[in-house]
């Protein structure tokens, strides 16, 4: 049997073995997985919703997967100005800022 991805970080593995496990299993493995929206769907409604709740913990890893599935910088970029108005503006500039660092060590990575 192939291993599954570990999505929960190391510590939390460790720490809250079974939170980590659910983590694994039933929201990465079967929540996004399910048919009703694409990878890069749910991750636009994903990073949406993290941002709009101030959850920065948590954006930063989905704004870098996000682009793994396909969103754009730009459709991010746009998703959060928009966002802006319905969930603040702190919470716009923060999501855009974690954005962008993780684009320029993305291209940095490239050279």
């Amino acid at each position: 049997m192939t291993e599954r991805k570990k999505f929960a970080p190391p510590a939390i593995q460790e720490f809250a073995p079974k939170l980590a496990e659910v983590t694994d299993t039933v929201l990465f493995g079967d929540i996004w997985e399910r048919p009703g929206l694409s990878p890069r769907d749910r991750s636009l409604v994903t990073v949406t919703a993290l941002a709009a709740l101030y959850r920065n913990d948590q954006l930063g890893f989905h704004l870098g997967k996000a682009l793994e599935n396909g969103v754009t910088k730009d459709e991010l970029v746009e998703a959060l100005t928009h966002l802006a108005f319905y969930a603040g503006w702190p919470n716009a500039m923060t999501a855009v800022t974690q954005l962008k660092t993780i684009v320029e060590k993305s291209e940095q990575s490239e050279q």
